[in-house]
């Protein structure tokens, strides 16, 4: 048995046809995608269809991560700040590119689990048990593993750090598949995770995987993405070229001088990325 988990792909195309063409010529017996399909990217409808295409003709099974539901929430009514549509501008974006059609998104669950050979659970979820902002971490402690996969499957595959890792903890083997769209541990290559049954136990290998890097790039400027979504966007390019994350960091250093007024948001991004350009 041959099952292979992708994930994040944060509505990169050309990355996750890269990846498609390699489990083609792989051929897995079973195919999860843990989440975050869309946003943070500049072609969430060309991804969503696709992963949805691959669950009807191919049993792809899709499971919803925390980008699907910061586009899900703006299905309902609110009343909008400037800094609340700035702040909001990447998932205000993907909503729009969607046409609002978050149904769909609605639809995905929070974890997909199967039996393997044994009878035990292979279960795939796109942070941890704990929730889907709640991920694990190369660096995560033995005390707080046992709440994110509680109850222990045999095998748990996750995703949401976008730094991959294989781990065993006790009777479980953690699998995080990092990113087939914006990978965070320095290497611009996209991954996945294969897992093959062999003489009674799961054997793990995270998959990197060059892609047409300049071709992805293009795509934040022709679909319009680099000038509609907002002065956050530069922050993902930013991502998207040095394979590290940059928005959490940057949110807890500028939140609150945003909201004092004290510095406007664009002025916040240019003063973040300055420090390491």
């Amino acid at each position: 048995m041959k099952i292979a988990i992708l994930t994040d792909i944060h509505a990169q195309f050309i990355a996750l046809q890269t990846v498609a063409a390699h489990l083609e010529a792989w051929r897995p017996d079973a195919v999860f995608v843990a989440g975050d399909t869309v946003n943070r990217g500049p072609r969430p409808m060309e991804c969503l269809r696709f992963v949805q295409d691959k669950a009807r003709t191919m049993n792809w099974q899709i499971v919803r991560g925390n980008h699907e539901d910061y586009v899900i929430s703006h299905a309902q009514p609110r009343i909008w700040t400037d800094r609340d549509r700035e702040l909001n501008s990447l998932s205000l974006w993907t909503y729009h590119q969607l046409n609002g059609q978050v149904a769909e998104l609605e639809a995905m669950p929070s974890h997909i689990s199967m039996s393997d050979p044994m009878g035990d659970e292979v279960r795939v979820t796109h942070a941890s048990m704990c929730g889907i902002r709640h991920g694990i971490y190369p660096e995560s402690s033995d005390e707080e593993l046992p709440e994110k996969i509680a109850p222990p499957p045999r095998v748990l595959g996750v995703g949401h750090t976008h730094r991959p890792l294989i781990r065993q903890f006790n009777d479980t083997l953690i699998v995080n598949a990092g990113s087939a769209g914006l990978p965070f541990d320095g290497d611009r290559r996209i991954s996945y995770a294969q897992l093959v049954w062999q003489k009674g136990q799961w054997q793990a290998e995270i998959m990197r995987l060059d892609y047409d890097y300049q071709a992805a790039e293009k795509d934040f400027y022709e679909t319009g993405y680099i000038l509609e979504a907002g002065p956050l966007v530069k922050l993902v390019l930013y991502e998207f070229h040095y394979a590290r994350g940059r928005l959490a960091s940057w949110s807890q250093t500028y939140d609150k001088r945003i909201a004092a007024g004290e510095i406007t948001m664009s002025a916040s991004v240019d003063e973040f990325l300055a420090k390491f350009m």
